[in-house]
């Protein structure tokens, strides 16, 4: 299967997920990617089924200006609606400044991480993409979302223990949090296509762990309406 993935930016080097989703290779996929953001052109799309999508609205690490134009966006819908696939992963959530019309197709956006910590992530529901999904857990950047769907179908949650002291929860949030529950899986359909987002994946041990590795294939598969 082909698949088409962006990204590399400033804080989510494209090294981690390109050689997150190689070992994915031998089960016959074959990715294509783009990691300058201006190097993306609708018609692209024509020739997948499925955008993996690890890359917020920044052009390159070294050039943090807008890629996803509104015409890039209604690419990305038109895409969608159409019957492919989109499979969004952790920093894919992240929203530009002018994002809001692919955001609310994707069902959500993020709003917020505390500092890196272990980060338990499980199945919740029956799904084809979380079969045979055991719990994990990680060192991770732990995203809280700002849900925008009302139909999203939560099928995965995850969990970080707090940290730091109570007394600086709003002083400085960042190293001092409460325990946090938040979905960590979720799917949608927009019109005939269909979407999933998956919130871990800030390191590459994550998406080697063979949990996640499971999960990357479950949802892809899922994605192209191949599960």
């Amino acid at each position: 299967m082909k698949i088409l993935l962006f990204c590399d930016e400033h804080y989510h080097p494209g090294k981690i997920p390109i050689d997150g989703v190689e070992p994915l290779k031998a089960k016959g996929y074959n990715f294509d990617v783009i990691k300058n953001g201006n190097d993306f052109k609708p018609e692209m799309l024509q020739n997948y089924s499925v955008v993996l999508m690890a890359k917020c609205d920044e052009v390159s690490p070294e050039d943090k200006s807008s890629w996803k134009t509104l015409e890039v966006q209604q690419a990305f819908i038109d895409f969608i609606a159409d019957g492919g696939g989109m499979l969004v992963v952790h920093n894919g959530l992240v929203p530009g400044e002018n994002t809001t019309k692919l955001d609310k197709v994707i069902g959500s956006k993020f709003k917020w991480h505390p500092n890196d910590c272990p980060v338990v992530t499980e199945s919740i529901k029956p799904h084809p993409i979380t079969k045979n999904i055991e719990q994990f857990c990680e060192v991770d950047e732990h995203y809280y979302l700002d849900i925008l769907a009302n139909d999203i179908d939560v099928i995965m949650a995850s969990y970080s223990a707090a940290q730091g002291s109570p007394e600086k929860y709003t002083e400085d949030p960042y190293h001092n949090a409460p325990a946090k529950i938040e979905p960590s899986g979720y799917v949608r359909h927009h019109e005939k296509g269909r979407i999933c987002v998956l919130t871990p994946g800030h390191h590459l041990k994550v998406w080697h762990n063979a949990n996640f590795q499971l999960l990357l294939d479950n949802s892809l598969r899922w994605c192209s309406g191949n599960l």
